[in-house]
């Protein structure tokens, strides 16, 4: 007697439960569609713009963070180095060389969902344009490692995962002519261990 309408309450449950599930596995697992990769690092230039696939702006409507507008900047990501072995604490990893033109660039160490780690007892995590310490070229190399290390350094959280998030700000690259000819500086493992 109870058995046709469990079974539908169990198809009901299964179907919306399984939908749901895969809708936020599918918003975890891409920022959209239109990726630029340079390196190790990745962008998504029309994810802020009213161009936008619905998952980048199902993705952006989740996470609730400052959109920039087309001009205004470009968010880069990297999760791995530039060999594509994944970013680990237990490593220590250089960036060097140049951004794109840029009134502003910060870079800081976030964790796998994108959030920002913070600075611990005074160990620094971010680092901006104005801050770094640069070469005659204008150039640049900063140091990430768990272990302290003099000049630009940013330090690793004590284990996992992580990944490191670039912001241009006031870019030329923002825009759709800025993306021609874009580089960005080179992240190579430099060691694993204390070094």
């Amino acid at each position: 007697m109870f058995r046709v309408p469990l079974l539908v309450a169990l198809s009901l449950v299964i179907a919306f439960g399984g939908g749901i599930l895969f809708t936020l596995f599918a918003l975890d697992a891409t920022s959209g569609f239109g990726a630029i990769k340079l390196g190790a690092w990745q962008a998504f230039p029309e994810m802020h713009t009213a161009d936008a696939d619905p998952y980048a702006k199902s993705h952006r409507a989740r996470a609730g963070r400052l959109l920039y507008g087309t001009a205004e900047g470009l968010v880069f990501t990297a999760s791995d180095d530039d060999t594509g072995a994944r970013l680990t604490a237990g490593c220590s990893y250089r960036i060097s060389g140049q951004t794109p033109p840029a009134r502003l660039w910060t870079l800081f160490i976030a964790g796998n969902d994108g959030e920002p780690l913070g600075e611990s007892a005074g160990r620094p995590s971010a680092l901006n344009s104005w801050i770094v310490l640069r070469n005659p070229d204008s150039s640049f190399t900063i140091t990430v490692s768990p272990d302290a290390h003099a000049g630009n350094w940013l330090a690793l959280p004590a284990s996992g995962s992580f990944r490191l998030v670039w912001t241009l700000l006031d870019s030329p690259a923002a825009g759709n002519s800025g993306l021609i000819d874009l580089s960005m500086p080179k992240l190579e493992k430099i060691g694993c261990g204390h070094v």
